[in-house]
């Protein structure tokens, strides 16, 4: 059994380049992060590439440009909420079970609460 350290380095570790070759990825440990951070975000601006963040031996975070979160991380989180609204659109065409009704469900969709 792989611990989390060793799953992000498996998928971080090597990747390909837009030209298709195989990079491997910078590791930096917590301290130098936090007397060097600008040259760090540069350095991820410039090339583009997650930079593993370690604490110790273990890695403890990845720093990624706000393009990759948002292609990683903001379609999931839509996807989730897709299923969330679905699970609640099907539990209302039941026999009402819950506390929602159908405005309910509706301003908390639009973000009211």
């Amino acid at each position: 059994m792989y611990t989390l350290d060793v799953y992000i380095k498996m998928f971080y570790s090597e990747t390909k380049s837009f030209e298709g070759e195989k990079t491997s990825m910078e590791e930096v440990n917590a301290l130098k992060v936090r007397n060097n951070l600008g040259e760090i975000l540069d350095r991820l601006n410039d090339k583009g590439e997650p930079i593993l963040i370690s604490k110790g031996r273990k890695i403890r975070a990845v720093l990624v440009t706000p393009e990759q979160f948002e292609k990683r991380f903001l379609d999931w989180q839509a996807e989730h909420d897709k299923k969330r609204f679905l699970e609640t659109v099907i539990q209302l065409r039941r026999k009402k079970k819950g506390k929602l009704s159908s405005l309910a469900v509706l301003r908390g969709l639009r973000g009211y609460r």
